[in-house]
């Protein structure tokens, strides 16, 4: 099933030897729902899609354990032969806090702490897994050659995921005070260091 709406977010690290808590440079793109192919770039943009719901059940707990949200990332990295990641119930802890810090809004903005970090939300039937295919979904954004995005648009979320050095993962879904559901994927060691190459 499809949410009704989404946005994702993801952040870049610009130097690997600098504070991570000290770097707030981060970009958010906006894709309009007409145009899946036509990407806007700006500081900060939002992506945005609107689906139709053709739903009539209740969300549920399916594909939201932490099994699914790892196997959905590590599907992501056998496709590029990066090793497998694998749970970790701190990294969960985390994600788990942040995003009920958000639950009065609901707001894309990183908890610039000491993890990578990918953020998403959604409507309707917005599950984990189907986050995480968001972000496994700008693979094809991606040029390996250039290290850069083929044609103005977001990688970062799909670099992150598939970061070599990215070696454990958790995750956390609540539901915002507005109806939306807010997912966070943590990543330690953090990944999207600038000229370095994911894998």
């Amino acid at each position: 099933m499809f949410p009704d709406k989404f946005i994702a977010h993801g952040k870049l690290k610009p130097q690997k030897y600098f504070s991570i808590n000290s770097i707030t440079d981060h970009q958010k793109y906006h894709l309009e729902p007409t145009s899946a192919n036509s990407l806007s770039i700006m500081n900060s943009l939002t992506i945005i899609i609107s689906l139709v719901s053709i739903s009539l059940f209740q969300p549920t707990h399916a594909q939201n354990s932490p099994q699914d949200y790892l196997d959905s990332h590590n599907a992501a990295r056998k496709q590029v032969g990066v090793a497998n990641m694998t749970w970790d119930n701190t990294l969960a802890a985390y994600a788990q806090s942040y995003a009920n810090q958000r639950v009065s809004d609901c707001g894309l903005v990183h908890s610039n702490g000491p993890y990578g970090e990918n953020l998403a939300k959604g409507i309707g039937m917005f599950t984990g897994t189907y986050a995480v295919s968001l972000w496994v979904a700008e693979k094809q954004n991606y040029n390996y050659n250039t290290n850069t995005c083929v044609s103005g648009c977001d990688f970062l979320h799909y670099t992150q995921m598939v970061w070599r050095d990215s070696v454990r993962v958790g995750c956390a879904k609540v539901r915002c005070n507005n109806g939306w559901w807010y997912v966070v994927c943590n990543y330690d060691p953090p990944g999207n260091y600038e000229g370095e190459l994911p894998y």
